[in-house]
């Protein structure tokens, strides 16, 4: 549900938007959401039964009223908003027989005035020479700039703006597709963007869009310790949310750079959301641990005064648990960051079920977030563990990079590091270890299990991508290349082959007992990969331990960190009940 705040930030909360209502099955879910600068008007976007595919409404925030606006077939999509309408990012409509499972291509970006049908909307640009190329709009807060992001997989992308008063052509601010550049703020023609061109740990810099080939003058250079993850402005401040080995770091600038002051945090634990004005003078944010939800915080720019603006009421004890932070060397001696959080007092006699949970690609850094479901194990004497693998984001495009393509069996490498690391150090031992991962994630708990499955009791590969040697033929499969490689050349082919978890099960092999988990509308990871995998498992397996797939109806996909934008709660709570059902019966646990 989203609820609005009306006249201040003190006023009693009331539900505006309930997707509950949306569908007799409850598998209606909104995505994005984006309210006009003017406050009149509030657009989201909704999916159905977990499709990527999503429709973008609009309702009145002075009334409540809907609009009668449908935009369709949006996809990879945000939402910007300038004078009573927006840019938003869609595909042409797919034929009917490829709608979940065709190649998504020729993505573009066009322009909806609110109280428009959409057959009314204005193509604002397409790029017929790349097809698979991906865009995404933005504008600036004066609504004076269009920003567009152009992509060709899931690392990189380059970025030109438009002046949508003066001018019709786009100024290129940084042609290249091979860094990650983020539009943070402008003053007049003059951009602020993070970017890792020449700064594998990010860097701010600021471009004049009137002189674009004058080299960025750097603002906060890049730290050699720490990931530059995220930047807003406030009144007369920069804030900068770093990353210190997996854990979250706030830092204050003036307007040109200069460092400030250092934010306290509480313990270990990451800074997730940021929401910053220039017209305000106040931040909030939300710090993340592994024992407790989310809190939020309001902090004061000019005063440094911090408070606790929400905090969740939760039937849980936090102070009852504790996080700890080890490092562990992997096959190839590198350190290893690894997350350990179980209730106070647990006894090291290699005998605690634990869960090891990891991901490790996409640049995408697994940080402290606390998620509801891991309460059951923690509370029933669980060990939970989570792994800061090579391939994700945890230490700047370098810590990527050694986990992709040629390299990503570095990635399985460090898990199995990990586990060897748990039993070594008394935590547990292969009858009593589980291991799980979501979308790469699942990826990685195929591969693993196949490398190694004497260090397994339990493997729940989720929406995982488990034929290495035909994921880009479908969706937007194509687009991982960039991390993965493509079997449609020799080397990548051998390399991919060698870790394809379908293409590596083997007969005559104690696997752990394996829970493959799909959804029938995913149209990311298509279902074909699970029910290959699935298929292949139960045909050469033929010891004990059972291997069974769950087919989700009416669900998609899942992110890396979480259930994913496209699953209702409800079938986030029937998933986990079965996951967790499948993981305490095979640890051998009794449910308190």
């Amino acid at each position: 549900m989203l609820n609005i705040l009306r006249g201040s930030i003190t006023a009693k909360p009331e539900v505006f938007l309930d997707p509950n209502t949306m569908s007799a099955d409850g598998t209606t879910n909104i995505g994005e959401i984006s309210v006009s600068n003017d406050g009149k008007y509030l657009a989201y976007a909704v999916s159905k039964s977990g499709s990527d595919w999503q429709e973008i409404n609009i309702k009145n925030t002075m009334d409540g009223g809907q609009l009668t606006d449908k935009v369709e077939w949006v996809k990879f999509s945000g939402i910007a908003w300038r004078a009573g309408g927006f840019f938003y990012s869609r595909y042409d409509k797919p034929d009917e027989k490829s709608v979940l499972k065709g190649k998504n291509e020729f993505h573009k970006i066009f322009f909806h005035l609110a109280g428009t049908p959409q057959s009314a909307d204005q193509l604002i640009y397409e790029d017929k020479a790349h097809p698979l190329r991906n865009f995404g709009a933005g504008t600036t807060d004066d609504e004076k700039w269009l920003i567009i992001s152009g992509s060709e997989g899931t690392s990189g992308n380059n970025v030109m703006v438009k002046n949508l008063n003066e001018s019709n052509s786009f100024i290129p601010l940084m042609p290249e597709f091979e860094y990650e550049n983020q539009v943070i703020d402008n003053e007049g023609s003059v951009f602020f963007v993070l970017t890792n061109k020449n700064a594998s740990n990010y860097k701010l810099v600021s471009i004049d869009a009137n002189n674009p080939t004058t080299p960025a003058l750097e603002l906060i250079p890049e730290s050699k310790e720490d990931v530059l993850e995220k930047v807003v402005v406030g009144s007369n401040f920069i804030v900068a949310k770093y990353m210190h080995n997996a854990t979250g770091l706030l830092k204050v600038f003036s307007r040109k750079g200069e460092f400030l002051y250092n934010v306290p945090l509480p313990g270990i634990g990451n800074v997730d959301q940021m929401s910053a004005s220039k017209k305000d003078e106040n931040i909030f944010y939300s710090f993340d641990t592994y024992t407790g939800p989310s809190i939020i915080y309001q902090l004061n720019l000019n005063t440094k005064l911090q408070t606790v603006f929400f905090k969740p009421k939760m039937d849980f004890n936090s102070d009852d648990y504790e996080t700890k932070q080890v490092f562990y060397p992997s096959k190839d001696g590198t350190q290893i960051s690894m997350f350990i959080f179980h209730k106070k007092g647990i006894e090291l006699n290699g005998n605690n079920p634990t869960m090891i949970f990891g991901y490790g690609g996409f640049n995408i850094p697994m940080v402290p977030q606390f998620k509801i479901e891991r309460t059951l194990f923690l509370e029933n004497g669980g060990v939970y563990a989570i792994a800061n693998l090579r391939g994700g984001g945890e230490y700047g495009e370098e810590w990527h990079e050694a986990g992709t393509k040629l390299k990503k069996q570095n990635t399985f490498d460090d898990c199995i590091a990990a586990a060897e690391y748990l039993i070594r150090e008394k935590y547990t031992n292969p009858s009593k270890l589980g291991l799980s991962g979501r979308s790469n994630g699942g990826l990685l708990v195929g591969a693993v299990m196949t490398q190694r499955p004497d260090l397994f009791k339990v493997a729940i590969p989720t929406v995982g991508v488990l034929d290495m040697l035909r994921y880009h033929k479908f969706t937007i499969g194509w687009a991982w290349k960039s991390d993965y490689g493509s079997s449609e050349d020799e080397p990548n082919f051998k390399n991919l082959l060698s870790y394809s978890p379908l293409h590596n099960i083997k007969e005559g092999v104690n696997y752990p007992a394996t829970l493959v988990i799909t959804g029938d509308h995913d149209d990311r990871v298509v279902p074909a990969h699970s029910f290959k995998f699935i298929s292949t498992l139960q045909e050469k397996y033929k010891g004990q331990n059972p291997v069974m797939i769950r087919v989700d109806v009416n669900s998609g996909h899942a992110s890396a960190t979480a259930l994913g934008s496209s699953k209702p709660v409800s079938k986030q709570i029937e998933e986990q009940t079965d996951i967790f059902s499948f993981t305490l019966y095979n640890l051998g646990m009794t449910v308190k």
